[in-house]
This record gives structure tokens, sequence and C-alpha cells, in this order.
């Protein structure tokens, strides 16, 4: 079974659309939506965002045993509908005590964290 990085990259490829196209639309690098296509689980928010840039429904692409804990959560602001980063949700500590799990769960936070700011600097300072 493909993993939600296999099934997001095959949404795009079949779309059509130019991950050129998708990264700008989302203010992010090429290198993050690469990283992402190797991941086993996703956040929810990105899928969500990837899914209206190319106007797919992923719901039922992933299976509810194949969502993540959200990293995020996120609140509408005001008239204009988009989303603030919100304080963030306690994950499930990890059972595998190995050095090398741990390292891996830290990247993943650590690029989650950097996508949010970047995110957030979007919205602050606005677009290119």
């Amino acid at each position: 079974m493909p993993h939600q990085g296999e099934i997001l990259q095959e949404a795009i490829k079949s779309s059509g659309i130019s991950i050129t196209r998708i990264v700008e639309e989302m203010g992010i690098t090429r290198p993050t939506i690469y990283r992402k296509f190797k991941e086993d689980t996703i956040d929810y928010n990105f899928v969500k965002r990837v899914g209206d840039v190319i106007g797919h429904d992923f719901a039922n692409d992933f299976t509810n045993s194949q969502q993540p804990p959200l990293s995020f959560v996120t609140q509408p602001v005001g008239v204009t509908g988009r989303s603030a980063v919100t304080p963030r949700v306690t994950p499930p500590a990890i059972s595998d005590n190995s050095l090398s799990s741990q390292l891996l769960a830290l990247q993943t936070k650590y690029i989650a964290l950097l996508e949010a700011y970047n995110e957030l600097l979007l919205k602050v300072y606005g677009p290119r």
C-alpha cells in the first residue's frame, strides 16, 4: 500500500498542474514538497492546501488509520478567511526509544515548525 507521500505525489501528477505552480501558490519551496513525497504521514492541513490548489479531495485517499495527529490547530481569523497558527497540540509519546526514531520525530517537528513560520511570514509580509 502506498504511503501518504506517494498518494500526494500521484494526485499531483494526475492533476497535470506543475510543481512550480503548486509551490508558488502555497508559498513553499520545491525541496519542501519533494520531502513531503517521501514522508509516510503528512499533516492534514498541508494535504488540504495541496488539494485546494489542484482541485482534489483527499478524503477518500487517506483512511483514518493513516491520518497522523495534527501538528497545528488552526482557527479562522476575521473576514479574510485565512487561518492562523495556534499553540501546538502535544503529540502522543514515542513508544520506541531508539535514537533514530527520536531523531526522525524531531526532524519532522522541526520541518513543521519551519513551514508554519514560513506561513506566518507570508501572512505578515505577503508574497515576494
